[in-house]
């Protein structure tokens, strides 16, 4: 991946990607904890489309920003294909491609079409945006081949410092469409627990192969410990973060930021 450097005439929406490229591949930090906490997801992240899916495989990125994740899966063998409804963010993003196979198709998630369904689709901190997170995973259900993957992270529900609404506690989910899509933590509509997970890929005809949880208050510099990471190496603060790893799933479910999960669709039965 290219090192960009900015430059007068570049549109405002590139600056704001690069002030992000700063802090999550650029190593430029000044927020600890955001920094962490982007470098373990992207970890977690890239270990399970490895683990589902081989290098050459076809993989859309929906609402893929700057598109850290699809350079790094195009550097990885991956024939991907970008995508984000910010198509100004396009030429930003090529400006970074220095290896692989990259496409580019901007557009609304909801309304996109391809000619060939995708080994898997990625879909990375964005569920949480939608009105109707059902309705979204079913659509990018209809982008998987059988026997795709769809790789999802997003906040967990069920973590102890959630304070956002429960989809299935909502009548109406419509009143949210008008600011769904905003960019970052400030537009996120609902934050899915565990069970509404597994209800979501029933509906829509899917297996959960994985789930993990991962993102530990101390490495996000949560509940007052953003001071910590001022003064703790790195390399302790990622051992702590292996070890809350390892506790039993109802105490990960309580204590740790993000959820990843691994969505298989099924190949048609045999006759």
């Amino acid at each position: 991946m290219h090192h960009v450097v900015p430059t007068s005439d570049w549109p405002q929406a590139w600056h704001t990607a690069y002030a992000f490229d700063c802090e999550e591949v650029y190593g430029q930090i000044r927020n600890r904890g955001y920094a962490y906490a982007y470098a373990e997801r992207q970890h977690q992240t890239l270990q399970m489309v490895q683990r589902s899916v081989p290098a050459g495989a076809r993989v859309l990125d929906i609402a893929a920003a700057q598109g850290n994740f699809s350079l790094a899966l195009a550097e990885a063998g991956y024939n991907v294909t970008w995508n984000d409804l910010r198509s100004d963010l396009v030429d930003y993003v090529k400006l970074k491609h220095q290896n692989g196979q990259v496409s580019y198709a901007a557009g609304n998630a909801f309304e996109l079409q391809f000619a060939q369904p995708f080994d898997a689709v990625l879909i990375t901190e964005v569920i949480e945006h939608v009105a109707h997170p059902d309705q979204f995973l079913a659509k990018v259900a209809e982008l998987v081949k059988p026997g795709g993957a769809i790789i999802m992270t997003t906040p967990n529900g069920a973590y102890l410092r959630n304070t956002l609404p429960r989809f299935s506690d909502c009548p109406d989910p419509s009143v949210y469409e008008s600011g769904q899509f905003k960019p970052d933590a400030d537009g996120h509509i609902f934050l899915l627990y565990p069970d509404e997970i597994n209800r979501f890929a029933k509906q829509c005809g899917l297996q959960i192969e994985h789930c993990s949880y991962f993102v530990n208050p101390l490495t996000n510099g949560h509940l007052k410990t953003a001071a910590l990471l001022a003064v703790l190496p790195r390399s302790w603060v990622q051992r702590i973060e292996r070890l809350t790893q390892g506790l039993p799933t109802g105490w990960q479910q309580k204590l740790l930021i993000q959820v990843g999960v691994v969505f298989r669709k099924p190949l048609p039965a045999k006759l």
